[in-house]
């Protein structure tokens, strides 16, 4: 008996101290869950916190500035940062939106989305006088390059046309000068005759060799003339060309979505400001 009652006695005793050890640790989970939830509700934002971080967002996002052309490879992800602001802005427990923010938000979404979309076709339209103007470019130097060859192969064939000419009327000028010079009795009527008429056929076929030769570089003149006249023509409309393109261009590395997204921006600025108001007077 006395073994059963120690028993019992240390069974009752290890109850009582299990049943004070769980009383202690549920007093300590309330606790910490307690404090944890104070410590939640102590951090959590404010709407004018809430407000104010919304508004230094937008403005960052308003005076971006897009490293290079073409400016709306950059378009899509600067949308994006814009709506998620927007949506976190939205979606916070601090924030309740009325009708009148949301219809000025979505008009501000729209308009942006709009003009950006218009800047899109316009740079597309910019990149394509951009390669037709880096085509007129390669154009002019080519057209440089076929008139130069086209004055040597003119110049080629003509070549020896105008040498066999040249020569034979060299020829000829010295025959007629040795027929000239060329001795002949006084008392041989015969010889004197052989030679003058010999002195006039030479003549003869001289005057047509210098008219052939005269002829020859004439059309060879004519020629390269029509070839420079063709080319200053052809290489004048590509420089007018030129400067149209070039006018189009000029200005190229502004980003024009600059003031678009600045005013998008600085409306939804006004559109959340007013809203911290009215949210304030109620």
């Amino acid at each position: 008996m006395s073994y059963g009652s120690q028993r019992g006695s240390r069974r009752g005793g290890g109850r009582g101290h299990g049943k004070v050890h769980s009383e202690k640790k549920r007093k300590s989970q309330k606790n910490r869950s307690s404090s944890k939830y104070l410590l939640e509700t102590s951090e959590a934002p404010t709407f004018e916190e809430v407000v104010e971080k919304t508004l230094g967002r937008l403005n960052n996002l308003g005076g971006q500035i897009f490293a290079c052309s073409p400016f709306n490879q950059y378009y899509d992800d600067w949308l994006l940062s814009l709506k998620s602001v927007l949506s976190e802005f939205e979606s916070n427990p601090a924030v309740e939106v009325d009708e009148t923010f949301v219809k000025e938000r979505s008009q501000v979404i729209a308009d942006i989305e709009l003009e950006l979309s218009k800047r899109r076709s316009d740079e597309s339209a910019f990149e394509e006088t951009t390669r037709k103007l880096a085509d007129h470019k390669t154009l002019l130097v080519q057209t440089d390059t076929e008139y130069s060859y086209a004055t040597q192969n003119l110049a080629s064939e003509r070549k020896n046309g105008i040498k066999s000419l040249t020569r034979s009327a060299n020829d000829l000028e010295m025959e007629l000068e040795e027929t000239k010079n060329e001795k002949v009795s006084v008392f041989s009527p015969l010889a004197r005759r052989a030679k003058s008429k010999k002195k006039v056929e030479l003549e003869r076929k001289l005057d047509a060799a210098k008219n052939e030769l005269e002829s020859e570089v004439k059309a060879l003149e004519a020629e390269q003339e029509k070839l420079r006249v063709e080319y200053e023509k052809k290489k004048q409309n590509i420089k007018e060309q030129l400067q149209i393109l070039e006018e189009k261009v000029s200005g190229s590395e502004v980003d024009g979505s600059v003031e678009d997204r600045r005013v998008a921006c600085e409306n939804l600025l006004k559109a959340v400001q007013a809203l911290l108001q009215r949210k304030t007077l109620q």
